[in-house]
């Protein structure tokens, strides 16, 4: 396949660098006591916004192919949109379809599932985060596939459930649990077994990315499929006493569990002849997991004995490594990204962030593609994330990027760069408000020291945000869309993305009368790799939504 880009008729292009600098979780808020951005110290951003090349993007709903636009943005679709320069549907809207339609039912991987069990006697087991966030996973999807598997004769089901708290309200786990918990009652009839098998916090169990930490993924196989997790009566009984133990600590950092019957013995975990479904849709906390049950060398953890099971994902996770091998829905199949246009043009590009966000600047910005397209012309760098709770160091690796940054923008090899700075949606996921302020002012001090150097090398730098997070800490009444109180009459912390949109500066101070093209009518994140194209100058793909720059 051959790409091509066309030179901008009457701009031939910025000459320094480019650089998209992501501030992921960075959103436009209400300007309120719980607005961590509005109320952080942020000189450098607050120059920025005064710049003539200024607006707002949507990043959000329909906006990042997302089913709704009740449906927040992430990180995952965020990048997408980014990357790709155009809008696809998501994981959370085509699953959505594929249960309407039938097809995940009438597919090979799910009448494979169901066989397996029904001719073994074997386990159907579903391994998820368990919410409505509808980021990495539906509840819904979930009672859809339980519901089927007791139509389709599976006479054992066991969910093993990642309590969320992070896309959701912080304390939330036990609305989700009761839900489910009916749903199994419903379906516990005609010799049927449907129970909770096992869970835990979905920050501490199973829902790793990026290699960060497989401790976390040790530690949901010992509860799942050893289960050898602290044993509870039942889900209740767990969150529970880790509350009454752990006071103050939210769902996503709940410890391991599983559920025990008589005797102190686990009452479904995973054994040979069972069947298993990882049923979040989003690709980069599942890769792990998926690695666990495929991969028979697998050197991260030790697992023991490795069960002999049908494993699918509800998508394919990684196009590239072909993880899993078996999955439930078509992903989304995107294509001619900006990064894969700019290699055929022979323009050297160079990403980077750390641990917690390499892979949206590599893999999700690519497309869902997890190797480079061309080694040559490309720089990819990680800087390691810690591995301590992040409201501990709100200030992250932003100091680290930022340096590797400017010495990378100093040896001029770059013509396009992308960075992704984690600290507002990392530090915003705690629901510490003091932490999230800290986060931004970490950003915006990293920001301080590249917009010179920028300005040195006559390059232009593109500062905006993949969703919002930090800029909405606090619960909001769904009438008032003032601070919700609780019955103390404290404010609730709130530790998912936002609704809003994002800020979008472009600052290339060798342009003159550099402004927004007013033209382009709900800008969202897909006109910023026009926008890029733009800077350097060459025109758009025919199917690119437009630059955002009346250049």
């Amino acid at each position: 396949m051959t790409l091509s880009l066309r030179k901008l008729d009457r701009f031939s292009g910025v000459t320094g660098p480019v650089v998209v600098c992501v501030m992921d979780g960075v959103g436009i808020g209400a300007h309120d006591d719980g607005d961590a951005v509005w109320l952080a110290r942020t000189p450098t951003l607050d120059r920025l916004a005064r710049g003539t090349a200024v607006t707002a993007l949507t990043a959000h709903g329909t906006a990042v192919g997302m089913p709704s636009d009740a449906d927040m943005g992430n990180s995952e679709v965020g990048h997408n949109a980014l990357g790709a320069g155009r809008t696809f549907d998501q994981g959370a809207k085509l699953v959505d379809a594929a249960i309407k339609s039938g097809t995940l039912f009438a597919g090979a991987a799910w009448r494979e599932l169901v066989a397996r069990c029904r001719q073994h006697g074997g386990a159907l087991h579903f391994v998820g985060l368990l919410s409505d966030g509808n980021v990495h996973s539906h509840i819904e999807h979930l009672f859809a596939l339980l519901r089927h598997a007791a139509q389709d004769g599976v006479a054992r089901a066991y969910v093993h459930v990642l309590l969320d708290g992070r896309d959701v309200p912080e304390t939330s786990a036990l609305q989700y649990v009761d839900a489910l918990e009916r749903v199994l009652a419903e379906l516990r009839t005609s010799g049927r077994d449907y129970r909770i098998a096992s869970g835990g916090g979905r920050m501490t169990t199973t829902m790793d990315r990026y290699n960060a930490d497989w401790r976390i993924v040790e530690r949901g196989w010992q509860a799942h499929v050893l289960g050898s997790a602290r044993g509870f009566a039942s889900t209740h009984e767990a969150v529970e006493t880790f509350r009454r133990e752990q006071p103050g600590a939210i769902d996503q950092n709940l410890p391991a569990f599983t559920i025990v019957g008589a005797g102190g013995k686990p009452i479904g975990p995973i054994v040979d002849g069972d069947a298993v479904v990882l049923f979040n849709f989003r690709g980069d906390r599942a890769i792990e997991l998926s690695r666990a049950f495929e991969e028979p060398g697998l050197a991260e953890f030790a697992r023991g004995p490795i069960p002999d099971v049908l494993f699918a994902g509800m998508m394919e996770y990684d196009g590239d490594a072909k993880i899993p091998k078996r999955y439930l829905v078509e992903p989304p199949l995107i294509e001619r990204t900006l990064s894969e246009y700019l290699v055929y043009a022979g323009v050297p590009q160079l990403a980077l962030s750390e641990t917690q966000k390499f892979g949206h600047v590599t893999y999700f910005w690519n497309g869902n593609r997890s190797g480079m397209f061309d080694p040559a012309l490309e720089t990819y760098i990680e800087v390691p994330s810690d591995r301590v709770p992040f409201e501990e160091r709100p200030w992250m690796k932003a100091a680290e990027i930022t340096d590797a940054l400017i010495a990378e923008l100093k040896l001029g090899r770059a013509r396009s760069v992308r960075l992704n700075f984690a600290n507002g949606d990392m530090v915003g996921h705690t629901g510490r408000l003091d932490a999230a302020i800290l986060a931004v002012e970490s950003v915006d001090l990293c920001l301080a020291r590249i917009v010179p150097v920028i300005e040195a090398l006559g390059g232009a730098l593109i500062v905006t945000a993949d969703h919002g997070n930090a800029d909405e800490m606090f619960e909001l009444d769904a009438k008032t869309k003032r601070p919700a109180l609780d019955p103390a009459g404290k404010t609730r912390n709130k530790t998912s993305h936002t609704l809003n949109p994002v800020p979008f500066y472009v600052h290339a101070p060798s342009l003159a009368n550099l402004r927004i093209d007013a033209t382009v009518t709900r800008p969202r994140l897909s006109n910023v790799a026009a926008t890029v194209l733009q800077l350097l100058g060459y025109q758009r793909p025919e199917d690119f939504e437009p630059g955002l720059l009346a250049l």
